[in-house]
């Protein structure tokens, strides 16, 4: 198989341009100078500190087990004074505690931000001048709080951690499968006039991205505006180094969100782990669904891939326009944002409901996607169904979920059957005995992996997009979703909920006293580290 059929590129002469694009190098060894390589290092520092002691330095044993035992009851002290998560604080006591040497240089480095700060210095510039740019209709406020207090008072908490309107008016269609929003996509995108915006954190060489570039190759032909942006991990994992000038000689303006930087690039903090794509301000796209072959189950990887999206269409879609144009801005002078605001959107005087498109920034002190969360879970009535490809739970995401259960909520979670990676995968089933004694229903989707990011509640509540009940998504990465209340596509996300479940094995009380002892040491093992994984 040559590197055009594996890119999805059938007909060369209609888009010549697209010969630049064969495989190439991935950034590899810059993989290895960053967070991982550090941690390696300092590993390394410890052993060889303590090997010295143990052979060459044995008179000066007690004075260095006095320094280590002062410096960590400082290090302590200085923990439990900061505004870090407890688990997080619990974790980084024990790694300190342990290996002085190694956690407390890797918790400054961690906790420094190096690198990162002109990064969210030209974040809060951005957000905090942008904040206003997208005005709150009053009468849909107040429509909203007439029909729902709560769901307006998550609104109000919304919009004073970013310009997160809320509207009506937004027509919302959900898919069930990667496939499906592959499949509209491209008619979307074939449609496109003036501009497309695209963010995702996953962009590989495949069927699904080949076919999406040669639309955006023809469409950059054209005249339209292409902008295309991914994040910076995708350099060692899925794409050449050299991918933005390889675009860019195609007519499309691409960038990496922060690549990695030897030494300097905290491997996971601050990823850019949205998916967003934007057609002429009037058309979304948000969910799960990266642009990558397993994604549409045209290349298996563990079993059959769950994943989910929306697409939005009507004034909503200004709220992911913000988003995109916010990330894209970082490093431009002079930022154009307004004008992509004001064109034309027919609002979809159809449509019921309400949405309210949100970002998650770790950069600021809000949890939005945690607490958008637990709203759902504190004030379900009836039941709360979940789908989600991971679950490293704090301890008050675990409570939330817990009390929700023992209120009589009828609380499901569908995990993935055939896990993407074993740590997770073990850490996950540590959850399980606490949440199966409160009444939360587990299930793991027997086909294959769930990816999709799902919740949806009592018949009119959901969320569609980014955020998964990990570290990394609730703490670490840059997220959206849509909110969704009283649209028509409640009853399909549910839907699709209970067909999931229907395919997927539910795990009883007794499961964990089943399970291989080698996934439930792996598992005890990690738990300490979960919010580092």
């Amino acid at each position: 198989m040559n590197d055009k059929t594996k890119i999805g590129y059938q007909d060369e002469e209609r888009s010549p341009g697209l010969r630049l694009l064969k495989k190439g190098q991935k950034g590899l060894v810059r993989a290895v100078f960053s967070r991982l390589g550090l941690f390696v290092l300092l590993l390394l520092f410890q052993l060889f500190l303590a090997f010295a002691f143990i052979y060459w330095l044995r008179e000066y044993l007690p004075h260095f087990v006095a320094l280590s035992l002062s410096f960590s009851a400082f290090m302590s002290l200085y923990l439990l004074n900061t505004d870090t998560d407890a688990s997080a604080k619990i974790t980084w006591l024990l790694v300190i505690a342990l290996f002085p040497a190694l956690g407390a240089p890797l918790y400054c480095y961690t906790r420094s931000n190096l690198g990162m700060r002109i990064l969210k210095k030209r974040l809060e510039f951005l957000m905090e001048g942008t904040r206003d740019s997208i005005t709150q209709d009053p009468e849909v406020i107040k429509s909203l709080r007439e029909e729902s207090p709560g769901t307006a008072a998550l609104a109000h908490y919304l919009r004073r951690s970013g310009c997160f309107p809320v509207y009506k008016h937004t027509d919302v269609k959900y898919f069930p499968l990667g496939e499906d929003k592959w499949a509209e996509l491209l008619r979307q995108l074939e449609q496109a006039e003036h501009f497309i915006f695209m963010e995702y954190f996953i962009i590989d060489e495949g069927l699904m991205w080949g076919r999406v570039l040669e639309i955006l190759a023809e469409k950059a032909a054209q005249g339209v505006e292409v902008r295309v942006m991914y994040d910076g991990t995708c350099e060692f994992s899925t794409l050449p180094t050299d991918y933005p000038k390889r675009l860019r000689e195609l007519g499309i303006q691409c960038k990496m969100f922060a690549p990695m930087t030897p030494f300097v690039s905290t491997y996971y903090n601050y990823r850019d782990h949205r998916k967003i794509c934007v057609i002429d301000g009037h058309t979304a796209f948000t969910g799960g669904v990266n642009l990558a072959d397993e994604y549409i189950n045209r290349r298996e990887r563990f079993g059959h891939w769950k994943d989910t999206a929306v697409m939005l269409q009507g004034e909503a879609v200004k709220s992911f326009t913000l988003m995109f144009l916010q990330m894209w801005n970082v490093d431009e002078k002079e930022p154009d944002i307004d004008r992509y605001l004001n064109y034309p959107c027919r609002p979809r005087q159809e449509a019921k409901g309400y949405v309210l498109p949100y970002g998650d920034c770790p950069l600021d002190s809000d949890k939005a996607g945690e607490r958008v969360y637990m709203d759902i879970l504190n004030r379900a009535r009836d039941y709360v169904y979940i789908m989600s490809p991971y679950l490293i739970l704090d301890g008050e995401m675990e409570t939330a979920l817990k009390f929700a259960a023992e209120r009589g909520v009828d609380v499901r979670l569908v995990l993935p059957g055939i896990p993407d990676k074993k740590m997770p995968w073990a850490l996950a089933k540590t959850h399980y005995t606490a949440l199966l004694a409160s009444g939360v229903k587990i299930y793991e989707y027997t086909p294959g992996f769930v990816h999709a990011k799902v919740f949806v509640s009592d018949d009119r509540k959901a969320v569609v997009g980014t955020i998964n009940l990990d570290y990394r998504s609730l703490y670490h990465h840059f997220e959206c979703a849509a909110y969704l209340y009283g649209v028509d596509c409640i009853g399909d996300i549910k839907a699709d909920v209970e067909n999931t479940i229907a395919r997927s094995a539910q795990v009883l009380p007794d499961f964990m006293s089943r399970e291989k002892l080698s996934i439930k040491l792996l598992g005890f093992l990690l738990k300490a580290l979960s919010p580092l994984m």
